[in-house]
């Protein structure tokens, strides 16, 4: 066990290292950079288990592999799925018009409480009392929220649209 191990000591000096390593099983640099994140992740999150570690180097690896051999089942998982025909087009994902990208950009400006609150009422289609519960908050201060949020939203969107229409 090692007190005094550095997490951005040993980020520093092994991360590149492991990246080529992963790199090398999976043939995909993106994927090896996002399994020695998230190895590395892990360790901040269980800094006592790397420590314990004889070898902190190797832990992350043998983490970063595992995390990559999981992530490739589960593609291969989706693929074979998907090759199967079990999937229908209704599956895939909508194309994003203008208009959603306007309102998701919109929510994206509104305080994350009051965005919170929309999206649940709005989106989610949760009635009021059913949004109080999820946020531990009176029915009445999620109307409030709704209120200020409508009301910032149709701000945001006007501008956006008069933005639009001078382009």
């Amino acid at each position: 066990m090692n007190p005094d191990l550095d997490l951005r000591d040993l980020y520093a000096a092994s991360a590149g290292r492991l990246v080529a390593q992963i790199y090398g099983m999976t043939g995909d640099f993106a994927e090896a950079q996002d399994a020695v994140q998230e190895a590395f992740a892990r360790a901040v999150a269980k800094p006592a288990a790397v420590r314990a570690a004889t070898n902190p180097e190797a832990w992350l690896f043998k983490v970063a592999s595992n995390i990559a051999r999981s992530r490739h089942r589960r593609r291969a998982l989706f693929d074979r799925i998907a090759r199967s025909g079990r999937l229908t087009s209704a599956d895939a994902a909508p194309a994003l018009s203008p208009d959603h990208v306007a309102l998701v950009t919109a929510l994206q400006r509104l305080p994350r409480a009051i965005r919170e609150t929309v999206v649940l009422h709005h989106i989610a289609d949760l009635p009021v009392t059913e949004v109080a519960a999820v946020l531990g908050i009176t029915a009445d201060n999620v109307k409030i929220r709704l209120f200020r949020g409508r009301r910032a939203l149709a701000e945001f969107l006007r501008d956006t649209e008069r933005k639009n229409s001078h382009v």
